[in-house]
């Protein structure tokens, strides 16, 4: 089963695209969908779409996973990754991809073993799950992490009758 795994935000979406054999992974690619921060707010969701139909058009995944929306200091900040996600999640139901959605302390936890863990750990984990994986960027390192997640979950889902 090929997941492909999405951290969106509005300036750099990473994904993640890994193939799940029971609990055996195999990092199959990963990158960064980047958007225009001088465009327009629709402009910039409409690149957005764009590059994920793309992106799913061609490597062609079975499911996907996203990280749910955290609340910032700045609420404008908020919004903007709320309306990002929005975008990821419409692409995907018009590809007909059943998502799975996890918040980011459960991501950690999942990858880590604690909620809380910084970046660099998930990194490292990463790292550890997928060997010799070149990573694209810590975007693109936290959307294997969310496909690992949702990884875990689909195997543990089958095995409980």
């Amino acid at each position: 089963m090929k997941i492909l795994g999405l951290d969106p935000g509005l300036g750099t979406t990473g994904w993640g695209l890994i193939e799940a054999d029971g609990n055996r992974l195999r990092h199959l690619a990963n990158g960064q969908l980047k958007t225009d921060t001088h465009a327009p707010l629709p402009r910039r969701l409409a690149a957005l779409a764009e590059q994920l139909e793309a992106l799913i058009a061609e490597q062609r995944p079975t499911t996907a996973a996203v990280e749910e929306v955290f609340v910032n200091k700045n609420p404008q900040s908020t919004l903007k990754l709320g309306q990002a996600r929005g975008v990821v999640l419409m692409v995907a139901a018009r590809a007909e991809i059943e998502v799975g959605e996890y918040a980011a302390r459960l991501v950690k936890k999942a990858v880590v073993g604690n909620g809380n863990a910084e970046k660099v750990q998930v990194h490292a984990m990463v790292l550890r799950l997928l060997p010799g994986a070149p990573i694209a960027g810590p975007d693109a390192a936290d959307a294997l992490a969310v496909a690992i997640t949702h990884a875990h979950h689909l195997a543990s889902n089958r095995r409980i009758p």
